[in-house]
């Protein structure tokens, strides 16, 4: 048994325990009034099966009546079976009554207080039942949710890692074919790219300097392929703060100024600030353009910033700004999270 059905038991059997001590708590002292016994110092055994079946009644309602007839196609059977049940308990609770106490309480009066409390124990009972229930659905939407959330952000970093190992491959079959000796250091600059992707990156949250040595290794692998014709400035501020974070999420801004920062630039040069703060990462990526190259698209442009926004907003919903710059020849992007 867990503990939380233990705490539920506990819970119901203190609550009746108080409810069932209430009669004892008012009771006032016994005293004869003409040789007839007016109260009783404990309570009776017909006064205690009376609240044995307000008991019965209340388990019988929420795990019985509500289960089976409270909908909105059975709401008139719930009714009637509840009223039937309500008015059968009560006339034998009250001719249990008078039999005991002929001379003290009437048959009238006795069906009358045993018809009201146990009318009080089924509202009590319908309120708990439903309470509970619209709890555990709440709570199985969460659990949904948040499957369906995990589930999300996984296909989403898995996107990333197809996208940017098939702008790699392509790079290397170009030096494969010319048989440049580029094509060994970049083979080892990769292998710790998949090293990374495949053993770190599933872990919900790295260190920042794993995700900073990840991206390094991203943009040697980079020089490695164009070599002296672009001009790389990567600069870090305080990269041991201690900070954890997402992984994978600034690739796809640095792996597109890569992507859209070469090519028909003239003089192609991308500058990337990345700065660590007291729980908190900025990150700022940019690079010169061609204006004439922007209608030039393939169908996997704008997967990666799409992907990132998405990311963003499930992971760090109001606490990251995403803020994209686009001057006459210049691109940049700014991202800011707050980790707290």
């Amino acid at each position: 048994m867990n503990t939380r059905k233990t705490s539920t038991i506990l819970f119901h059997v203190l609550a009746w325990v108080l409810l069932l001590s209430i009669p004892l708590l008012l009771h006032k002292p016994s005293r004869y009034e003409h040789g007839f016994l007016h109260e009783q110092e404990f309570i009776e055994i017909p006064e205690m099966i009376s609240y044995l079946c307000l008991i019965a009644l209340f388990y019988f309602n929420a795990y019985y009546l509500v289960p089976k007839f409270f909908t909105r196609k059975k709401i008139f059977a719930y009714c009637s079976m509840t009223l039937l049940t309500v008015l059968a308990l009560a006339m034998a609770n009250a001719q249990l009554i008078h039999a005991s106490y002929p001379v003290h309480r009437s048959l009238f009066h006795a069906f009358n207080m045993r018809f009201f409390s146990e009318l009080f124990i089924v509202a009590i009972s319908l309120s708990y039942r439903i309470i509970g229930d619209n709890t555990r659905l709440e709570e199985v939407r969460k659990e949904k949710e948040n499957e369906n959330l995990k589930t999300e952000l996984s296909f989403l970093r898995s996107q990333v890692s197809p996208h940017f190992m098939f702008n790699v491959l392509n790079n290397m079959v170009a030096l494969a074919r010319k048989k440049s000796d580029k094509l060994e250091p970049i083979l080892i600059e990769l292998s710790g790219l998949l090293r990374y992707m495949l053993y770190e990156s599933v872990t919900e949250k790295v260190s920042l300097e794993k995700e900073i040595e990840y991206l390094r290794s991203f943009v040697n692998l980079q020089m490695l392929r164009f070599g002296d014709d672009i001009k790389v400035n990567f600069n870090i501020d305080n990269p041991h703060g201690g900070n954890f974070i997402e992984p994978m999420l600034f690739i796809p801004l640095v792996e597109n100024a890569f992507k859209h920062g070469i090519g028909l630039v003239r003089q192609p040069e991308i500058d990337i600030q990345l700065r660590s703060g007291d729980k908190t990462v900025s990150l700022k990526v940019t690079n010169k353009f061609n204006p004439e190259s922007k209608e030039i698209k393939d169908s996997s442009s704008g997967i990666g910033l799409s992907n990132l926004r998405r990311r963003l907003n499930l992971l760090y919903p109001a606490k990251h700004q995403l803020q994209i710059t686009e001057s006459e020849n210049e691109f940049s992007v700014s991202l800011n999270i707050d980790l707290t």
